[in-house]
Formats: structure tokens, sequence, C-alpha cells
């Protein structure tokens, strides 16, 4: 970064924090809330985590088709605390220490109005409720020092300068940065959700936050030199894939009967020189709010622990095998011939000759609803057949490894 523009950017920045004050409403002391496009009642009361009927009733609310954008609502349970408030998802690789420095908000006032009362409350996906600024903060990405490195070769490393990341970072000067600081230079909208762990780590993601049983977690992570990857989330590996050169890619399944609440994810990065960075962080498993199938009779040897164990055995040592290989490119096509429909979903609770609702579908099944071509099943995109054969749960199965 040429002088000029830091000097310009750090122009920027003392008229900003100057400027920059807390909104207040105009009336009485409670926390409010200006109501968004696509918001609505139930998403409000999630994201400020109280109760729906709390929400309706501090604001005389009779007919929730009443709220519109713009609307000023006042967020009950937060006493001692009032103005605007909005709310920001705290990304993985984020803490609340970085998001106060990151949103220029002191920590003190982010502990207060989340009540936080423990570091162990702070995960990934959380809700994060935030004053709400005057002026749109300045877009930042997050970084850290190395060991043994200065930060004038970090600030070189970014395309930033020392003066900069000092001033963006809130800090009084350069020699209180320590490695493994978190730090900040200032970013684009590209990286708006992204999070950088270390100096050799550009950008990092989780998708979607928080997670949710039966849906996949995409993990997205680049590097500045080649590196190895590897980790785990909600207790399974991560296998990483490289997109391009040093960007990497992980897609991993969260079991549909996982119980929500929070699990770790842990990424480890090894470098060419042997040096090892290891980063673990707690994430929220949210309920996938399946419903429950009307209850099934079916043949009982299909549901014996004797038979459904070897054969889900055998399920997983096909699937299990990684192929480094990509055969795909474009989207994945429906398995079956149009028109179509859909006779159960994923993830739904099932009850098996009249068990507890302690089963769950294990896939789509499609039916073809018109007789006027043949039935016909399709490879849904290029792969390699690595199964066919008669099995005692899932009947004829053909399994493609793309």
């Amino acid at each position: 970064m040429k002088p000029y523009k830091s000097l310009t950017l750090l122009l920027l920045l003392l008229v900003f924090l100057t400027n920059s004050v807390f909104a207040q409403s105009s009336g009485d002391d409670h926390a409010r809330y200006i109501v968004e496009s696509g918001d609505t009642l139930y998403s409000i009361a999630v994201r400020f985590g109280i109760s729906l009927t709390a929400l309706t009733d501090i604001n005389e609310i009779t007919d929730p088709n009443q709220l519109f954008p713009g609307q000023e609502l006042i967020i009950p349970g937060l006493e001692g605390v009032s103005g605007l408030l909005t709310t920001e998802t705290l990304k993985f690789g984020d803490t609340l220490a970085s998001m106060a420095t990151r949103t220029f908000i002191p920590y003190d006032t982010l502990v207060r109005i989340n009540r936080i009362t423990s570091p162990g409350e702070i995960y990934a996906g959380m809700n994060i409720i935030l004053p709400k600024m005057d002026n749109q903060s300045i877009s930042t990405r997050q970084i850290s020092i190395r060991a043994n490195q200065t930060l004038l070769e970090a600030a070189i490393l970014q395309d930033s300068s020392p003066w900069s990341i000092v001033m963006l970072s809130n800090l009084a000067g350069q020699s209180s940065i320590l490695p493994g600081d978190h730090l900040f230079i200032q970013g684009n909208e590209s990286d708006e959700n992204s999070i950088g762990i270390y100096p050799f780590i550009g950008n990092i993601n989780v998708d979607p936050l928080p997670l949710y049983q039966g849906q996949t977690a995409e993990v997205q992570l680049t590097t500045y030199e080649p590196a190895i990857l590897s980790g785990r989330l909600a207790n399974q590996n991560l296998t990483f894939f490289e997109l391009e050169e040093n960007s990497h890619v992980a897609l991993q399944g969260v079991h549909a009967m996982l119980e929500p609440g929070l699990y770790p994810v842990t990424l480890s990065v090894q470098l060419d020189d042997g040096s090892l960075f290891s980063y673990e962080q707690q994430i929220y498993v949210a309920s996938g709010d399946f419903p429950k199938d009307p209850p099934l009779t079916v043949d009982p040897i299909t549901i014996d622990p004797a038979v459904t164990q070897p054969e889900d055995e055998l399920i997983f040592s096909i699937i299990s095998n990684v192929t480094q290989v990509r055969q795909w490119s474009d989207n994945f096509i429906l398995p079956v011939a149009l028109p179509y429909c859909i006779k159960s979903w994923f993830g739904d609770r099932r009850s098996y000759n009249g068990s507890d609702y302690t089963y769950f579908h294990t896939g789509i099944d499609y039916g073809v609803c018109s007789h006027e071509r043949p039935f016909a099943i399709l490879a849904p995109a290029p792969g390699t057949v690595v199964f066919t054969g008669a099995l005692t749960v899932r009947g004829n199965a053909t399994i493609i490894d793309h």
C-alpha cells in the first residue's frame, strides 16, 4: 500500500471514530430493532434469543401481518440497554474480542448486552447483538502474526501497511502485538464472510452457520503457500480437495440424528517446511425440524440389527473411499425421468412396527408419475459405478462414485 493511501485511510478512521455514536431511540429507554425486509416476528425473536410471546406482548401486536420494513420494535429482556440494536452471526475463526475490534464496539458492551458470563458460551454461528452504528463500519479482514514475523513483514504480505493495521486493530502501538494476536487489515466485499486465522491462511469460511441436522457443511480455506489440510467437524473427519492452487474445500454431511448442540471443529494445516498449525472452535448444530411420517409396518427382517448392521457396514465401506478426481462439473440432474414426484423426503422421523420414532428416512424416494414413458433410473452426473446388487433393506441398489 502506498504511503498516501495509508494516510487517507488513517484520516478516514479518525473521522469515523470521532463521529460514530450508538443510535439512541427517540422515546423511552427500551432496546429497539428496526424491521428489515424478509423479517418475521419469529425470526426476530430467534435473533435476539427471546420468546415470540414476549416480543408480541410488549409491542402490542395482535396480527403478525402488521409487520413491515422500517417498523421499530421494542426488544424485551435487555434491562439497562437502550438504543437501536442489530445482530451479526459470529463467523468461524472469529471471537468476541475480534468482533469488538472489527466493529469498534467496546468488548465490555458486547459482553453486557449479550448477557455473556463465560468464554465457553461463545461459539461460531451464534447471533451477537450489536448496537446499531450511525455509520457503516469499514470493511476489514482478520489476520494473525506468525512467530518470528514482524508487523512490517505481515503487512507487506497482505499488501497493507503497519500503521493501518495498528489503527484498524485498535492497538496502542506496534510493540503491543504478540504472535497469534488477531489483527485486522482493510478488506473488501468479497472478504465479508471470511476470516483469516493465521498469516499463511488467507480466508476461511464455514457455511451454513449454524449447521443443521441432515445438511451438508462446506468448509472453504485458502492458503498463501502449499499446505496439507485435515480436520474434524461434528465428530467426522474432513477431507479437503483442491479447487485451484492453494484453494481448498471440504464437504461433510451432518448426521440427521445428531443431537443438537455444540460440537468442536478442528482444522490442521501442515506447510512444506514441516510446521504445523491447528485451530479449534465450537460450532452449533441446530435441529433440522424433520417431520414424523405416519407409523409404518414393514417386514421385521428389514429392521433386524443382525441384518441392518452388516448392510450398513457394507455401504459405509463403499462410500467412505476418497476419490481425488472429480468427474462431474455441472449441476446434478434428477435420477428419474420427468415428470417426477417425491414419495418421501430425507430425514423424516419414522416408527416401524409400533416402535418409538428412533428411525429416520436415509434417502429421498423419487417416483415416476407418468405412464407415458418407461421407468428409467438415470445417473445424475458422470461417475464410476462402484456397486450394483440386491440389498435386504435398500432393495436393488446402484452406487455411483462421482
